[in-house]
């Protein structure tokens, strides 16, 4: 064993276990252990070790000092206890991206909030027609209200203060208008500007939606805006890869400028394809995915000056070892996890599974091997982080490897001509525009078949660390290699039937942090409801999100009694069906459009319209409908009482539902003022607000009542379970901690 493998993994695992208290301490301890029981066999052994252990401590200490911390003018420091409009001032750091919302997102480095002089990285969003002219070194000021970013207030849910905190940046603002402060300035050239204008090249020439995939498999994904639809396509059934770049382009760039340069001599062939590994690395930008491949290119070229040959297993570790001494953060990147995993898993099992795929045709090998090894050493970490899965993977990646390959070399060269002779591109277009349209409609054509996203529900960091460990068991023990199928089966077992286990006997509610719009989702041994859905926003970015958490593929019964959700509901039906439909709306606000109905009867749903008073019953959950203006319903779960409040009633309309508002343990409302005497009357032992303020008059009684009070848009999400009772999402996240 050599000592740079034992000290590069020490540091990568010391990275890792900075996640839990005194990691650190525990990689010494592994280390001087190790060197204790290795002494007496050797003591090259017991010092390699020992070294490793003060490497893997040295590492978590190096990356608590690498952790970007706000300065003492840092812009986050003149965030406004109330929401205020200010002007800050300063130079936009790269080009603008857009958003998911129609907005573009800024880059921007501080100079000055409003006359006081400031510094940080601040992330900005702009209205599209604001920002879309705007470079990178250009100074204006930004008017806006300046905000600090959210922790994640959902389970399954973005991690937004997280991201930007790794990002060096603690605040953000959510601009109105921009003031140019220098108006002669002249934009000084950069990498920025090539990428702007392979982007525009492609899109003119092949339509929005094509020239950005290609402009994407030449560039990388990151530094391209590509239609959202289209992106979320490409996801849903495991080709994000193939819209980032990374190995494969680096592999067709030198293969073509090794095939090109063959009859120079080495020194001109070698400095040709380091150039042009050093071009494919500034115009995709610093990620991880791309660095990873552009070293591992490196490394090859290194091989062939030398005329020795490359190691890639160790070639991997040391490129992996470089990239996190120079960024220690992109540890907990999931691009740098996915990307090296990938790779790892290619040069261990791609090998192993051709020999056992030689009966087929050579040419059909490698397709069908790389896909099927990509996605066995990835999907651990795709089940941690996102729970969900794709069965049409394989599949997919196998009829379009050869469209990809073509539309990735083809883009590189046109992108290559339309710098040299831009009338050629022209004329050539359709070329490239066929293989990249049939290639959107291939992935859309999957994306439309039934079950080509399932949820299987996000998994521990144990049972995570579980499953690679029998992924590397048959490969570092060649006498388990003939049993992999054996380990395969354990692992599918050990992700699958836990889970069908603890959804069959789960009794859990969920109130989710989704703006003014209360939603709350129950599971009932294995059957599932929601209260609500949120506005099409929420249901994307909230609801959804926590679904694939909990790995629910369906709802077995909803409540519509919110208006103006329609949109939300349209949003949430064409990700997941559901069984019945219950809608509780008056007259005067209609909840369900008829799109709504239209489209759940397409996908088998029953459309039922409740009147007040109707009881429903579904498994162990039992609801009454007792007003619809003002909207109150009563929830029977688990020998307690919800009662939910939409709009609070007044003295008649409470004396007229009589008994029906005594006994109800839960109060869900909105958080506006309550008469004394409902309160009274009502003497619920928990209050849970769906908003970010409750009224004064009645916060105050209620905690005079000693009534356990909650509020989703400040504590985050709220679970309760028969055995440990209410905890916010806040508290789930702390206790549950993780590696990754």
């Amino acid at each position: 064993m050599q000592p740079v493998v034992v000290w590069g993994l020490a540091y990568i695992v010391g990275l890792l276990l900075t996640a839990i208290p005194m990691g650190g301490a525990i990689v010494l301890g592994c280390g001087v252990i190790s060197a204790i029981v290795a002494l007496k066999k050797s003591r090259k052994y017991a010092r390699i070790f020992a070294i490793a252990g003060c490497v893997g401590l040295l590492a978590g200490i190096y990356l608590q000092f690498r952790t970007p911390q706000p300065s003492q003018i840092d812009v986050s420091r003149f965030v406004p206890q109330e929401k205020q409009e200010v002007t800050i001032s300063g130079k936009v750091a790269a080009l603008p991206k857009l958003t998911q919302s129609g907005k573009l997102q800024v880059w921007f480095d501080v100079a000055a909030v409003g006359e006081q002089k400031a510094d940080g990285k601040l992330y900005v969003t702009l209205p599209e027609i604001e920002g879309k002219n705007l470079f990178p070194g250009q100074a204006i000021a930004i008017t806006g209200n300046l905000y600090k970013p959210k922790p994640k207030m959902n389970p399954g849910g973005f991690d937004f203060q997280k991201y930007l905190a790794q990002e060096g940046s603690f605040a953000g603002l959510s601009g109105k208008s921009i003031r140019l402060l220098d108006l002669n300035q002249k934009p000084e050239w950069g990498w920025w500007m090539v990428q702007k204008q392979i982007v525009r090249s492609q899109t003119e020439q092949l339509g929005q939606a094509e020239g950005a995939i290609v402009a994407a498999m030449v560039i990388g994904g990151q530094v391209v805006d590509i239609p959202f639809d289209v992106k979320e396509a490409f996801s849903k059934i495991g080709l994000s890869h193939a819209l980032a770049a990374s190995g494969f382009q680096v592999t067709l760039i030198l293969g073509v400028l090794l095939a090109l340069t063959r009859r120079l001599p080495k020194v001109i062939q070698i400095s040709c394809c380091g150039a042009g590994l050093i071009c494919f690395a500034g115009l995709t930008g610093l990620q991880p995915s791309v660095m990873r491949a552009v070293l591992m290119g490196f490394a090859i070229l290194i091989g062939l000056a030398f005329e020795r040959k490359v190691k890639p297993l160790q070639s991997l570790l040391i490129v992996a070892i470089i990239l996190l001494i120079w960024n220690p953060l992109w540890i907990w990147s999931l691009s740098f996890q996915f990307s090296f995993l990938a790779t790892l898993g290619l040069l261990i099992t791609v090998p192993a599974l051709s020999k056992r795929l030689d009966w087929l045709p050579t040419v059909i090998v490698p397709a069908i091997a790389v896909p099927i090894s990509a996605l066995l050493w990835t999907l651990p970490l795709q089940l941690f982080s996102f729970g969900i899965v794709s069965p049409y993977c394989i599949l997919a990646n196998l009829l379009t490897t050869v469209l990809i390959s073509f539309i990735s070399l083809g883009g590189i060269v046109s992108a290559g001509v339309n710098f040299v002779l831009p009338a050629i591109t022209k004329f050539a277009s359709p070329i490239l525009y066929y293989p990249t349209h049939w290639l959107i409609e291939l992935v859309k054509f999957f994306c439309q078949l039934p079950g080509n996203s399932i949820a299987v529900g996000t998994i521990s960091t144990g049972l995570l660390i579980t499953l690679y460990a029998l992924i590397c068991t048959p490969w570092l023990f060649p006498k388990f290699q003939r049993q992999w199928w054996a380990f395969l089966l354990v692992g599918m077992n050990l992700v699958f039937i836990p889970a069908w286990y603890t959804r069959s006997n789960l009794l859990q509610i969920t109130a989710l942090s989704a703006g003014a719009k209360p939603v709350i989702v129950v599971q009932d041994h294995g059957r599932v409801g929601l209260i609500n859905s949120g506005q099409a926003e929420a249901v994307k970015f909230t609801v959804l999100p926590f679904l694939r958490k909990e790995g629910i593929n369906h709802i077995d019964w909803a409540i519509a009694a919110s208006p103006a959700m329609s949109d939300g509901w349209k949003a949430l039906l064409e990700a997941v069906p559901i069984r019945a439909l219950y809608d509780f709306s008056g007259k005067k606000q209609q909840v369900i459009s008829l799109n709504v109905v239209e489209q759940l009867a397409q996908r088998s749903g029953k459309y039922v319209s409740i009147t007040p008073g109707q009881k429903i019953e579904s498994g162990t959950i039992k609801m009454q409908f007792l007003s619809v203006e003002p909207t109150i319903v009563q929830i029977a779960i688990a020998q307690q009482r919800w009662l939910w409040l939409r709009d609070a009633p007044n003295v008649s309309q409470s004396q007229a539902l009589g008994s029906a508002l005594v006994g109800n343990e839960i109060l869900w409302w909105s958080g506006r003022q309550l008469h004394p005497k409902l309160i009274e009357k009502l003497q619920p032992k928990t209050a849970i607000a769906y908003s970010k303020t409750i009224h004064p008059e009645t916060l105050t009684q209620l905690q005079q009542n000693r009534v356990q009070i909650y509020q989703t848009e400040a504590d985050g999400a709220l679970q309760w379970t028969k055995n440990q009772g209410f905890q916010t999402s806040l508290e789930v996240d702390e206790s549950d901690g993780s590696f990754l």
